[in-house]
């Protein structure tokens, strides 16, 4: 491969992975939340954690997402005391965000367990 090819490859994927990852926010987000209840630091770590650092967001990206998810009652929080400062909205998803994300994984993300995509996925390694 040329140098310029290699250069142009470089940002082509760039550019597809930064609208790739725009996409990812809630499939990370109700990911985080499958685990147990968080609070907005604990969400930002486990999506930079959990995708190798592939995924990264900033605290204003998830604040408002978050507010738009709970507005749609999808997710809601619940007050613990901080720390050391004030009370910390700890996230959780209803029983409507549990089965959107059921379903949505139903549809979306388990069909690249099968034979056929594996098999495709795998076919250039």
């Amino acid at each position: 491969m040329t140098l310029d090819n290699t250069k142009i490859l470089s940002e082509l994927l760039m550019a597809w992975e930064e609208t790739y990852k725009k996409g990812q926010l809630t499939l990370w987000i109700f990911l985080a939340l499958q685990e147990d209840k968080k609070y907005v630091d604990e969400i930002k770590t486990f999506v930079e954690t959990k995708s190798n650092g592939v995924i990264t967001c900033e605290e204003q990206s998830l604040y408002r997402a978050l507010r738009k998810y709970e507005h749609i009652n999808v997710l809601t929080y619940e007050l613990r005391k901080g720390n050391k400062g004030p009370e910390r909205k700890y996230y959780y998803l209803t029983d409507l965000g549990q089965e959107l994300f059921s379903r949505f994984t139903k549809r979306n993300i388990t069909l690249f367990y099968s034979e056929e995509i594996k098999n495709l996925l795998n076919l250039k390694k």
